[in-house]
């Protein structure tokens, strides 16, 4: 019997640091490992980010695409100067299966394209796209748009891969999806590489960090305010944002307003870097704006903040704050910043005092057990090789 072929299709992956690129490593390393042919067709990679050659188990194909001020591929122009390109070369692809990941666009040019070569393609489900416009300043017929493509792509698929029950099912509400043609693939981190042991960065003064998107919906800046709030008692304290995200400017002019000199943006880090951040961090900082359409999240912070053993504060409502709570994980707290300040004020007593080293190990053994994206990405691959109800063949 000859191996499968797989063709995972996304506008971001490796070396791009993003939870996208990391969950599709592990996935395309899963079906490896299942003994399948893997190619995943995606996007050039920034020209501050080196394509380095490594040695991985499938192969990449790479196209040029449009991007946009912070090299990013995000805005109706960039995602279709990668799906046009993806519809083509699938039109001419040898693959038995594709997995397309969001934006919901791409979604059509993969229904589209399987359509025509008549072949199954699983649709990989970590956000719920529609959710999160209508709470977002954009036209109603952009709503409309993302709605219809996210529903194509959802309803056309063989199988479904989601990241949480609640996030299947937002997708199933929003869309119509069959809940019986979804596998839930837990969200995690790379546990090879945030571990509790390893470099910490040399910094000196204690600090927070935040470590990853940032976007209208996470509403950083609560971190910014909290901190400026507790600059009074602790005048040395620093907030290290590593990240980028299409609200990081009015984040950076809050910044610059509020605390100057103790909010630090380094930009996109590697991982190895980001996990020496959190591996110092007093706290790592994660947040959603609670009733903006991603209550269902759980935010990769709080799995990379664990393995690494690090006390997570997380802002917001919903799942993720039940995860950090259920698991003595660090603090949710309300998504306020009298809330957050009164937080990190307990966090630097804390890491004062010794006790957050009390916790650190029994964290990262919950993340290597519950948050393992190798684990993750296996189990997801040999579902979708397997054979399931509506994948045909």
């Amino acid at each position: 019997m000859r191996p499968r072929k797989v063709v995972i299709v996304s506008r971001i992956f490796l070396p791009e640091p993003a939870a996208a690129s990391f969950r599709l490593a592990a996935l395309a390393r899963g079906f490896a490992a299942e003994g399948a042919e893997v190619t995943v067709l995606t996007t050039r990679p920034p020209r501050s980010m080196a394509d380095a050659v490594v040695d991985e188990p499938y192969e990449i194909v790479r196209v040029p695409v449009l991007r946009d001020e912070e090299e990013y591929v995000r805005g109706v122009a960039q995602y279709l100067s990668f799906d046009v390109q993806a519809f083509a070369r699938l039109l001419v692809m040898d693959a038995d299966i594709v997995v397309s990941e969001p934006p919901p666009t791409t979604g059509v040019a993969v229904w589209l394209a399987s359509a025509l070569r008549r072949r199954p393609y699983i649709w990989y489900n970590p956000d719920v796209w529609t959710s999160a416009t209508l709470n977002m300043n954009v036209p109603a017929v952009v709503t409309q748009g993302m709605r219809a493509a996210e529903t194509i792509a959802a309803r056309g698929a063989g199988g479904v891969i989601t990241v949480s029950e609640s996030m299947g099912e937002e997708l199933h509400r929003v869309t119509g999806a069959r809940w019986d043609k979804m596998f839930v693939a837990e969200n995690g981190i790379d546990t090879g590489v945030f571990t509790e042991l390893g470099p910490v960065e040399p910094v000196q003064d204690p600090y927070f960090v935040y470590a990853g998107s940032i976007s209208e919906w996470q509403g950083m800046d609560v971190f910014v305010e909290a901190l400026a709030e507790i600059l009074p008692e602790h005048p040395d304290v620093r907030l290290h944002v590593l990240g980028r995200g299409s609200d990081l400017a009015r984040v950076q002019e809050i910044a610059q307003r509020l605390a100057p000199e103790n909010v630090v943006f380094h930009g996109v880090q590697s991982p190895a870097r980001t996990a020496a951040f959190t591996r110092g961090a007093v706290a790592a900082l994660a947040s959603v704006v609670p009733h903006a359409g991603y209550d269902f999240a759980k935010p990769t912070k709080l799995y990379a903040a664990a393995a690494c053993g690090t006390p997570v504060i997380y802002a917001g409502i919903g799942v993720a704050a039940s995860l950090v709570t259920d698991n003595d994980l660090g603090a949710a707290v309300d998504f306020t910043p009298r809330a957050v300040a009164a937080a990190m004020r307990e966090a630097l007593d804390a890491a004062g005092s010794g006790a957050r080293e009390v916790g650190r190990e029994r964290r990262a053994d919950w993340a290597r057990e519950n948050a393992s994206l190798a684990a993750s990405g296996r189990a997801a691959a040999r579902w979708v090789l397997s054979g399931f109800d509506g994948a045909g063949h």
